[in-house]
């Protein structure tokens, strides 16, 4: 058998993959089926203060492996997490947790401490505005000696400067993509949007734009990236660690396959990599960036 292991900001993961952020990492349980399923690591949905209310329907089939969402963040205030979610998975024999936080410095600044000292291995930092992605950075640096990883989308126009400041600030690593949007499709049927209104698309329908930005911030920092975003099969993953990838994470093919889909897919890496004479999947990683 090939490794499949990687070293993601100092903590060592089996396999490449990590189940990002979204419906299947909604509670502990949840993140606790992931693990026995055999993602190496699993991010919480995004936990802020406050709970959103999210509408219904806000998922959407949007075909060919894809999906449209009108999701919002955690279902849990910071406090149910803090009191419940998090407590729960503490003492767990397997699975690395990265806890991600949003949106702003003032909600990162209130949360980061106590969410630090309740169990995660890491943490993930998301905004929706590009200017609040550094400043998030430097007060989670302040309170906290985990590594953080700063999310962020091809949605920002200055992605790579933003990608430097959240370094010089004090970030271990990035997160590329969060979802791309916003975008539309229309029931003809109805003559109305899918979900009502804009939404954001997800899935293999993106995979070329992750892998152009995973490309990009590896050849200009070098830093570990946890390549997201259109990952759907064992060859996609390749890709990813050739872009430059240290981890691979997924959502939208689990959601839509099962959580089968990591052990199906880690034995197919495990094939492909055997089939191609490869000893180590760590050693593709940035092949394609000449």
């Amino acid at each position: 058998m090939a490794d499949l292991s990687v070293n993601l900001c100092g903590i060592s993961l089996p396999n490449p993959f990590v189940l990002a952020s979204g419906p299947l990492t909604w509670n502990a349980e949840a993140i606790q089926a992931a693990f026995a399923a055999g993602a190496a690591a699993a991010v919480t949905k995004t936990i802020r203060p406050q709970a959103t209310v999210n509408p219904v329907p806000h998922i959407a089939d949007a075909g060919r492996g894809s999906l449209l969402n009108t999701e919002g963040w955690s279902d849990f205030t910071a406090e149910e997490w803090l009191q419940r979610e998090l407590p729960a998975l503490q003492g767990r024999s397997e699975g690395v947790l990265i806890a991600s936080l949003g949106h702003t410095p003032e909600e990162v600044a209130e949360m980061v401490g106590p969410i630090a000292e309740s169990g995660p291995d890491l943490l993930e930092l998301v905004s929706y505005r590009a200017e609040d992605a550094a400043p998030m950075v430097a007060v989670a640096r302040s309170k906290t000696h985990l590594p953080v990883l700063i999310k962020v989308t091809a949605n920002w126009p200055n992605l790579l400067d933003v990608v430097e400041a959240c370094l010089q600030a004090g970030a271990d690593g990035v997160t590329a993509i969060d979802s791309i949007g916003p975008t539309l499709r229309i029931d003809v049927e109805s003559g109305e949007p899918l979900l009502g209104s804009f939404a954001w698309l997800s899935g293999r329908a993106i995979l070329p734009i992750s892998l152009r930005v995973v490309a990009q911030v590896c050849q200009r920092y070098g830093v570990p990236v946890v390549g997201t975003g259109g990952v759907g099969q064992a060859e996609d993953a390749v890709e990813m660690i050739m872009a430059g990838a240290t981890a691979v994470g997924v959502h939208s093919l689990p959601l839509l396959q099962g959580l089968g889909w990591f052990d199906k897919t880690r034995a197919r890496l495990d094939r492909w990599l055997e089939a191609h004479e490869h000893q180590r999947l760590a050693d593709l990683r940035g092949v394609a960036l000449q």
